[in-house]
C-alpha cells in the first residue's frame, strides 16, 4: 500500500485517505505562495499516496501560446509536452472548465496516449482566485475504471482549495 510521508500511516479508506491526504497537502503548504512549488508537492504527496496512480501531474495554460496546456510538475513516466485545448481528456476539462472521469481512455474521442498503459484517467480543472483557468490536474492509472465519484470529490476540494488562494 502506498504511503505519503514520514511516519504518517493513511486509512486505507479512500474518503478518509483522501482526508488525511487533503490535510498534510494543506500543512506542508502552510504560507508557500510559489506556484510551481505548491504544484510539485501536490503531485507528489497525491503520487505516493494512492497505489491505483500512475501519472500525477499538472498541465499548465502557456500564457503566451492560445488555449494550449503544456506540462508541468508530475510524477510519473514522460508526460505529453504540449496539450491543444479540446484536445484528448486533459485539453476537454480546459476547454470544458469541468472535471472529466474516463473509465476507458482508449474509448474516448480524440485520447492522446502520452503512455500506452494508461487505462483510466480523472482530470481536474484548476482554478486561481480570480477564477481564471491556470492548470488541469491529470491522474492516470493502469487500471480500468480506477477512478470513481469519491476521487473526482476529493480531487476537487483539493484543487479548490490549494490554488484559490
Amino acid at each position: 500500500m502506498a504511503e505519503a510521508f514520514n511516519d504518517l500511516t493513511l486509512p486505507a479508506a479512500k474518503a478518509q485517505r483522501y482526508a488525511a491526504v487533503g490535510e498534510e497537502i494543506a500543512a506542508v503548504l502552510d504560507g508557500e505562495p510559489n506556484l510551481t512549488a505548491r504544484m510539485a508537492t501536490v503531485a507528489s504527496m497525491l503520487a505516493s499516496s494512492f497505489d491505483h496512480y500512475f501519472w500525477t501531474g499538472f498541465y499548465v495554460v502557456d500564457p503566451t501560446r492560445d488555449d494550449e496546456l503544456v506540462v508541468g510538475p508530475y510524477q510519473g513516466t514522460l508526460g505529453c509536452l504540449r496539450i491543444a485545448f479540446g484536445r484528448g481528456v486533459c485539453g476537454t476539462a480546459a476547454a470544458t472548465r469541468e472535471t472529466q472521469v474516463v473509465a476507458d481512455v482508449h474509448a474516448f474521442p480524440g485520447h492522446i496516449a502520452c503512455d500506452g498503459r494508461s487505462a483510466s484517467e480523472i482530470v481536474v480543472p484548476v482554478f486561481d482566485a480570480a477564477g481564471a483557468l491556470i492548470a488541469v490536474l491529470d491522474v492516470d492509472s493502469e487500471q480500468p475504471a480506477a477512478f470513481d465519484g469519491t476521487d473526482r470529490l476529493w480531487l476537487e476540494k483539493i484543487v479548490a482549495e490549494t490554488f484559490r488562494r
